[in-house]
């Protein structure tokens, strides 16, 4: 068996023939043989985008009130650790190592076909060490959809859907009806479920209806004003105003921030949070790679969306932004995402595209995206091998007043992160 975190990880990814196999049975057999039984809050995440902010949110509201939360998130940008926080701390190697290891005996103790995938193996292993590591509260963010999801193998007593896109098509159907459905497969029997979504499809409230769960809808049971510096939101447990904008960057945050919001007020009796509190975890939220503005000459912003609605949500923080003398994009993608969907959202906001490849066989090449770009009417492309390349190429050719934006794929961030890192 391996021995280090490094040889878990190679490991885990050899073992099951597809990189993505949703499904619970396998999954469900290992958590009972591991005993993995929550009896503290648990609050599950899902959506097309919004996810990691609403749960980063949550994170440091719930820190801010003394409690220890236990973290999982995916995809990480540049170590795995990242993907599991207890008490706003990554995890350690020797930890997950371990962790994984109480996996792998779990698995082959039992009967039948119990492959695990990469995201199962890092599921089963983080509530693990979350449960040894005596958490008061779990806040679980789901990998793809969400009913057969690993991460829904264990019930929330609260579900939150941030939004519903076209994304993952191949696995969760090619509609937001079929869509939808998936993602309210993580709706528990009178348990509250936060829908922040004001355009959701009906099948949403119809799997709510199913299953008995309590449905919060944006803009009818909980919502928000927004005051310029300061905003308002209104909820379960009454309203609050004067809170301060979340220490994260657009407009869309303030949506993500209602989520967690109208999440925590059904969850006021096992988890009272004060308004002190909430107003300390906003102003001290992070996560990087969302809309992240590093300042300098040229400025730096990194940004992970890879869908077209992530991609409005893109367009409209960059119009929200001072003035600049000209806009470079740094831009890799995966061949399955809807490429010319993203470009042609984004083409005006971009003057110069450094376009990039990524590794395969999901990644998609340069001239992919060049195509794609030609297709939507851009014809300033420059195509790289890499996303470091076309960074450097890109910070070579710019004005001091000039921007750098990093987008399209965790990949492509972490890549450029990387590379300023050694540089």
């Amino acid at each position: 068996m391996p021995k280090d975190l490094a040889g878990w990880l190679a490991y885990i990814e050899r073992q099951h023939p597809q990189t993505i196999a949703l499904g619970l049975e396998r999954v469900g057999r290992v958590r009972v043989a591991m005993g993995l039984a929550p009896a503290v809050p648990v609050i599950t995440v899902a959506g097309t985008n919004g996810k990691g902010s609403t749960c980063a949110m949550l994170e440091a509201i719930l820190t801010a009130a003394g409690y220890r939360v236990g973290l999982y998130t995916s995809p990480h940008l540049l170590r795995y650790n990242e993907r599991v926080r207890i008490a706003r701390r990554e995890v350690d190697d020797a930890a997950l190592a371990a962790a994984f290891a109480r996996v792998e005996a779990a698995r082959t103790e039992q009967s039948g076909d119990n492959r695990l995938t990469y995201f199962e193996f890092g599921t089963l292993a983080a509530v693990d060490l979350f449960l040894r590591s005596a958490v008061g509260v779990l806040v679980l963010e789901v990998g793809m959809g969400g009913r057969l999801d690993a991460v829904n193998a264990f019930d929330a007593d609260c579900a939150i859907i941030t939004s519903i896109g076209m994304d993952h098509m191949d696995y969760l159907g090619t509609t937001l009806e079929a869509i939808g459905h998936e993602k309210a497969g993580i709706f528990r029997a009178e348990k509250p479920a936060v829908l922040a979504d004001p355009a959701a499809p009906p099948s949403v409230a119809a799997q709510a209806q199913a299953v008995g769960a309590r449905l919060l809808r944006i803009g009818q049971d909980f919502g928000y004003q927004d005051e310029g510096e300061l905003w308002s939101f209104r909820g379960p447990a009454g309203r609050k105003s004067g809170l301060p904008c979340p220490a994260l960057r657009g407009k869309i945050q303030l949506q993500n921030a209602s989520a967690a919001l109208a999440a925590l007020d059904t969850l006021r009796e096992r988890l009272p949070v004060s308004e002190r509190q909430l107003r300390q975890g906003l102003a001290e939220v992070e996560l990087p790679g969302r809309f992240q503005l590093l300042p300098g000459h040229p400025a730096l912003v990194l940004d992970v969306g890879h869908n077209p609605q992530a991609a409005a949500v893109l367009a409209q923080n960059l119009s929200d932004l001072e003035p600049c003398s000209g806009t470079s994009a740094v831009f890799g993608m995966l061949r399955d995402k809807d490429i010319l969907g993203v470009v042609s959202v984004l083409a005006k906001y971009i003057d110069r595209w450094f376009v990039c490849s990524l590794p395969p066989p999901r990644g998609a090449q340069a001239a992919e995206l060049a195509q794609a770009l030609r297709q939507a009417g851009v014809n300033a492309v420059r195509e790289f091998e890499n996303p470091a390349t076309a960074y450097a190429a890109a910070r070579s050719g710019a004005a001091e007043n000039d921007r750098i934006l990093v987008f399209g794929s965790f990949l492509t961030v972490a890549d450029v992160i990387a590379a300023r890192g050694k540089r």
